[in-house]
C-alpha cells in the first residue's frame, strides 16, 4: 500500500526521528537519495551539467548537499538563489565540492534542473523571482525535491505557477500531492527515498498488487454459483443498448457466480452474453444507471425497493436521495459530480479530493471520482486512489464496464469503498494489458479482466 501523508503528519515524523538521530542525519540521507536519482537518470555524473534552483528552507539544502556528492562525482553543478537567501552549510558543501553559485541567465545549459525553491511548508504558487526562474527555465529536464514547488501538498490542488517536474524524488512517504490530481501530473515520476520515519496511518493510500490480490473473494471447494454472488444490472435502454452490454460485460467476468438483467436492452444483452439470467429476482447488489435514458429514476426506485447494496452511475446520480440508506457506491465523473453538488466542472476538477470528499459525506456513501487518478472515498473521509491505467482507457463505454465490475465486487461480498477501489485498480490493470501501448475499446478492457485477475492471483 503507497500511503500518502499530510505535512502535519510528515513534521512530526520527522521531529521525532531528529530527536534520537546526529543533526543533519535526516537532510544527508534525503541529498543521497537525490543524488543517487539524478545520476541515474542522467546515466552517470561526470561532465553532466546540473542546475540548482534553491529557496532558504530545508528544500534548498536537501538539493544543495546533492549537487556538493554531484559535483565531486565530476558533474558541473551551479546555483541560483532564488529568494536571497540558502542554506549556509549547503552552499559551503558545494564550494567546497567545486561547485559554484550563478546569477539566473549566466549559466551554462543545464542537461537537468534540480528544484529546491521550496519544500512541503511552502505555499501554493510561486511567485516573484521563483516564477520568474522557473519561466525561464521552461522546457528543460526538471528534478524536484520532494515536492515540485507551487504546488498545495496536503490537496492535490494547482494554484498558480508551478514546478512540472519530470521526476519527484520524495522523502519519508508520499505526500497527497504526488497521488491527487492535478498536482500528481505535475510530479512526473514519482520516487520514494525511504528516512525510516516512524509515521502514523494514513487518510489517503493508493492499493498495490498485493492488497488487491488480498481483497478479491476466491471461490472455496464447496462454492456454487448463488453462495458466489448474483449481481443484478438495471441499465442500458432502447435508446442506449450498448450501456446495458458493456455494464453485463463488466459484471460477467467471472466475480460472481450470477448475472441477473433487469434493464431494457434484454436482446443485446442476451446476444452478447447468453449465459445472463434476464428478469426480476433477488440479487445481492444492484448496479443501475448507464443508459438509462428517461428510464433512470423507475431503475433506480426499483432498486432502492430491494434492500441490497447499489452501485449507482450516469443517469441515475441526479434522482439520488441524500443521504443515502444503504451501502452504496456512487460512481460520477468530474461533470456529474459537480451537478451532484451544485458546483461547476471546473471547481470539481481542481478540488478533486475535497470534493469527492464532500459527496461521500453528503450522500452517505463510498463516492467514486472517475479521472486520470481515480478516487474513491468513503464518510469520514478516507480516500483510495487508484493509479493504474493509460490514457487510452479514456473511451466511450469504459464507465459503463466498471460499473458493472464494482457491482459485481459489491455482490461478492466487499464493501462499497472496497469494491470501488478494487474495481478501479482491476479496471486501469486491464486497460493497460489489452492496449499494450495502443488504442483500445471498452469490450476489450471487460475481456482482459478474467487474465488480469488470474495473473494477480498467481
Amino acid at each position: 500500500m503507497r500511503s500518502a501523508h499530510t505535512v502535519e503528519q510528515v513534521r512530526v515524523a520527522e521531529a521525532a526521528a531528529m530527536a534520537t538521530l546526529p543533526e543533519g542525519t535526516l537532510m544527508q540521507r534525503a541529498a543521497a537519495g537525490l543524488a543517487t536519482s539524478v545520476v541515474d537518470l542522467l546515466g552517470g555524473a561526470y561532465g553532466r551539467r546540473v542546475l540548482l534552483l534553491v529557496g532558504p528552507g530545508d528544500n534548498g539544502g536537501d538539493a544543495l548537499y546533492a549537487g556538493a556528492m554531484l559535483a565531486r562525482r565530476g558533474a558541473s553543478v551551479e546555483a541560483v538563489r532564488v529568494a536571497g537567501r540558502a542554506h549556509a552549510g549547503g552552499l559551503a558543501a558545494l564550494a567546497a565540492a567545486g561547485g559554484r553559485e550563478v546569477v539566473l541567465g549566466r549559466h551554462r545549459a543545464p542537461e537537468v534542473v534540480i528544484d529546491g525553491i521550496v519544500g512541503i511548508g511552502g505555499r501554493p504558487g510561486l511567485r516573484g523571482e521563483a516564477a520568474a526562474a522557473v519561466e525561464a527555465l521552461r522546457g528543460s529536464t526538471f528534478v524536484a525535491v520532494d515536492v515540485p514547488s507551487g504546488v498545495d501538498v496536503d490537496t492535490g490542488r494547482l494554484d498558480g505557477p508551478h514546478v512540472s517536474a519530470d521526476l519527484t524524488v520524495t522523502f519519508g512517504t508520499h505526500k497527497i500531492a504526488h497521488l491527487v490530481e492535478p498536482a500528481a501530473s505535475a510530479c512526473g515520476v514519482v520516487q520514494l527515498v525511504d528516512l525510516g520515519l516512524d509515521l502514523p496511518a494514513a487518510g489517503v493510500v493508493a492499493l498495490q498488487r498485493h492488497d488487491v490480490a488480498a481483497l478479491i473473494r476466491r471461490p472455496g471447494g464447496e462454492a456454487q454459483k448463488y453462495a458466489r454472488g448474483v449481481v443484478g444490472v438495471r441499465s442500458g435502454s432502447a435508446r442506449y443498448p450498448g450501456a446495458g452490454v458493456l455494464s453485463t460485460s463488466g459484471a460477467a467476468t467471472g466475480l460472481v457466480g450470477m448475472v441477473r438483467y433487469a434493464g431494457g436492452a434484454a436482446d443485446a444483452v442476451l446476444a452478447a452474453h447468453p449465459e445472463v439470467v434476464v428478469g426480476e429476482g433477488r440479487v445481492q447488489a444492484w448496479v443501475v444507471g448507464s443508459g438509462g435514458d428517461d428510464g433512470a429514476e423507475a431503475a433506480l426506485t426499483r432498486a432502492l425497493d430491494d434492500d441490497v447494496p447499489l452501485l449507482v452511475d450516469a443517469d441515475a446520480l441526479q434522482h439520488l436521495p441524500r443521504p443515502l440508506n444503504r451501502p452504496a457506491l456512487l460512481t460520477p465523473h468530474a461533470g456529474e459530480l459537480a451537478a451532484m453538488l451544485g458546483v461547476r466542472r471546473e471547481e470539481v476538477e481542481a478540488d478533486q479530493l475535497a470534493f469527492a470528499r464532500r459527496a461521500a459525506e453528503e450522500y452517505a456513501a463510498a463516492v467514486l471520482l472517475k479521472g486520470h487518478h481515480t478516487l474513491v472515498a468513503e464518510p469520514g473521509g478516507r480516500v483510495h486512489v487508484t493509479t493504474t491505467g493509460t490514457s487510452w482507457l479514456a473511451v466511450a463505454g469504459a464507465g459503463d464496464v466498471l460499473g458493472g465490475l464494482c457491482g459485481a465486487l459489491l455482490a461478492s461480498g466487499l464493501s462499497p469503498f472496497d469494491a470501488g477501489a478494487v474495481g478501479s485498480w482491476l479496471h486501469g490493470a486491464a486497460a493497460t494489458y489489452a492496449s499494450q501501448g495502443g488504442p483500445i475499446s471498452a469490450p476489450a478492457v471487460a475481456a482482459a479482466l478474467p487474465r488480469v485477475v488470474a495473473d494477480l492471483l498467481r
